[in-house]
């Protein structure tokens, strides 16, 4: 269980997979570090994006006590406003029990570091709109703002 937010574990887990067991493989883009993305509290998981140079996956981790983990192989859904998403369960030395939901696997296509990371944040935003919701930019004016400065009324 992690009370506090688990970013730290995450990319130090990856990182030295990333050395000791992908080194080397034609599938990494060399341009990509492992980042972990946007993890935060939702329920009684800790839920972020992980980036790698071979991979982009979701990743739910323990907040609470008794989080259960099933068996090998045997996959658990979490309900978003976007979908149900299934992951499966995997045990890491230095990070213990976690979920992973497969997201991208073709990391050749990102130019770089920047690129990943912002696909990485609209995966998380994307989980939480409903379809058809559409996006709303928090910086963006209200309505009535904009018709106010544009003197159109409102």
């Amino acid at each position: 269980m992690y009370q506090e937010n688990p970013s730290a574990q995450v990319e130090a887990t990856f990182r030295r997979i990333q050395s000791e067991r992908m080194a080397g493989l034609p599938l990494l883009n060399p341009v990509l570090e492992v980042a972990a993305v946007g993890f935060a509290r939702h329920d009684n998981d800790w839920r972020g994006v992980l980036v790698t140079p071979w991979c982009i996956d979701l990743l739910l981790l323990p907040a609470t006590a008794g989080w259960t983990i099933p068996g090998p192989h045997e996959r658990v859904f979490r309900q978003y406003a976007s979908g149900n998403f299934a992951f499966l369960p995997n045990h890491e030395e230095g990070l213990g029990d976690y979920l992973i939901c497969a997201l991208i696997h073709d990391m050749k296509q990102f130019p770089d570091q920047a690129t990943a990371h912002m696909t990485a944040q609209a995966c998380l935003i994307a989980l939480d709109l409903a379809p058809g919701q559409p996006q709303v930019d928090p910086a963006a004016p209200n309505s009535s703002a904009r018709r106010k400065f544009l003197n159109l009324g409102g």
